[in-house]
């Protein structure tokens, strides 16, 4: 008769173990196909366990198909293929590879932050309780609008008229979790076929995300007022995505000329069409807000699109589309069957942290904020060892300015120092698609996670980087 030992099974029940071993022995052709196996009273009687053990262990077994059984008859192995089942090979243990943890530098002039005092987390709080206590329980337990709830499509509607001057209705509004995902929602929309392009230098992790949707994406090169109309035209794209309020990540500002002619280029095809990604517009730190292309597009084939996730923090996950309103029964026809991708509790909390004036307060502490982190830069920039070999460039328009350098040492070589004296640098180089239109020696310096007081001794170990000393 069968036997197995019971010692040394740790924390494993007793059934899961015999379980294990009548298992093995099927697997590995100790108990051929058909064999029939000891009646549950007199295997338990052998094994010196209960009735119940062997029972729930041939129960087990039977559910996964390695035993059969017959009525008054018993228990019989399965047949598991007709050839020969190699027996099971020992696991190997392998590291789990996981993501490596994210650096902390001693000042980040690449990554984008908000300093925890600045948030205002009392006022959120509170709106969200009172949301919760409230609204009614069932709608916020209930799925989402593929476009997002109508208050919040409303308080941003108000919001851009107040704002960005921009006249639209809620319905032209769809929410989503991050731009990253609404990228992707426009694809599915306007089609893979269509021919994206994109700025070069440009937003890099925007053409990984068209190219792995399938997409055919054109770099196309700028000059000093935005993407080259000629090149753009000769691409064959159909579809340009721009950031003309402020380029990431030279700083320009696209001037009204240049706008007009990618408007009258969008009007030659019925498929054409312009994003216009407008990602940093409310910390323009000087001057009112550069007008949006959409609110000079009288054709409307301009999709328009921004996030929170730089006028609140990076944590919150909420953009927003604002569609032509051809478009709208086109997207609720085929993409209308997606849930919303943002809870209606955080949709809720930041509509009326919108329509009860919150967020424009709030975005004013930030201008403030942030242009005393720019000043202070600046100011330590200029009176550095670096102040006679520098040009400082686009440092109005918003979370970053250019800073050119007269050195001799390459731009990797600069980077290597930077690393080793705990700083994150990026140059404007490491942004280009094509590698003979890229330039040499232009930092692009993101100043919104610094921290003040570390703003000297940051500039001090950035001379040292760029001078090599």
């Amino acid at each position: 008769m069968l036997t197995y030992s019971f010692e040394n099974i740790d924390a494993e029940s007793m059934y899961e173990h015999l379980y294990r071993c009548i298992k093995q022995d099927i697997l590995q052709k100790k108990l051929k196909s058909g064999e029939k196996l000891p009646s549950k009273r007199s295997f338990a009687k052998n094994l010196g366990v209960s009735t119940i053990t062997v029972e729930s262990a041939y129960a087990q077994l039977v559910a996964e198909g390695y035993l059969y059984t017959l009525p008054k008859r018993g228990y019989y192995v399965c047949e598991l293929e007709k050839g020969e089942t190699p027996p099971p090979q020992p696991r190997r243990e392998e590291p789990v590879r996981v993501e490596p943890p994210q650096r902390t530098y001693f000042a980040d002039f690449v990554g984008s932050s908000v300093a925890k005092d600045m948030f205002p987390f009392s006022i959120w709080v509170k709106l969200l309780r009172d949301v919760t206590a409230g609204e009614d329980e069932t709608a916020l337990l209930t799925d989402t609008s593929a476009g997002g709830i109508q208050q919040l499509r409303q308080a941003i509607s108000e919001h851009l008229y107040q704002f960005r001057g921009m006249s639209i209705h809620p319905e032209q509004i769809v929410v989503g979790a991050g731009t990253e995902y609404l990228y992707s929602v426009l694809i599915q929309l306007l089609g893979r076929s269509r021919g994206y392009a994109v700025e070069d230098p440009g937003y890099l992790r925007l053409s990984k995300i068209y190219e792995k949707n399938d997409v055919q994406t054109f770099h196309i090169p700028m000059d000093a007022s935005g993407i080259i109309p000629q090149k753009l035209e000769e691409s064959g794209a159909e579809i340009l995505h721009i950031t003309p309020s402020h380029h990431f990540p030279t700083g320009t500002v696209m001037p009204v000329s240049r706008r007009y002619e990618f408007l009258s280029w969008a009007s030659k095809g019925e498929n054409r069409y312009i994003i216009e990604d407008d990602y940093d517009c409310e910390f323009r730190l000087s001057g009112r807000p550069i007008p949006t292309l959409q609110s000079i597009d009288v054709m409307e084939k301009v999709i328009y699109i921004n996030t929170f996730s730089k006028s609140l923090a990076p944590a919150f996950r909420i953009s927003y589309l604002v569609l032509p309103k051809h478009l709208v029964t086109r997207f609720y026809e085929t993409l209308g069957f997606y849930s919303g991708t943002v809870s209606c509790l955080e949709q809720m909390t930041l509509a009326r942290f919108l329509s009860k004036g919150y967020f424009e307060k709030h975005i004013n502490r930030m201008r403030n904020h942030y242009r005393g982190l720019r000043d202070k830069l600046l100011g330590e920039i200029r009176k550095s060892a670096l102040a006679d070999r520098v040009k400082i460039s686009e440092e109005n328009a918003g979370l970053h300015f250019l800073l050119e350098v007269d050195t001799q040492r390459s731009d990797e070589e600069i980077l290597q120092s930077a690393q080793a004296l705990d700083l994150r640098l990026s140059f404007i180089s490491q942004y280009y698609f094509a590698p003979e239109n890229r330039r040499s020696h232009v930092l692009v310096m993101n100043y919104s996670g610094l921290e003040e007081g570390r703003i000297p001794e940051a500039v001090e170990r950035l001379c040292r980087a760029v001078l090599g000393t």
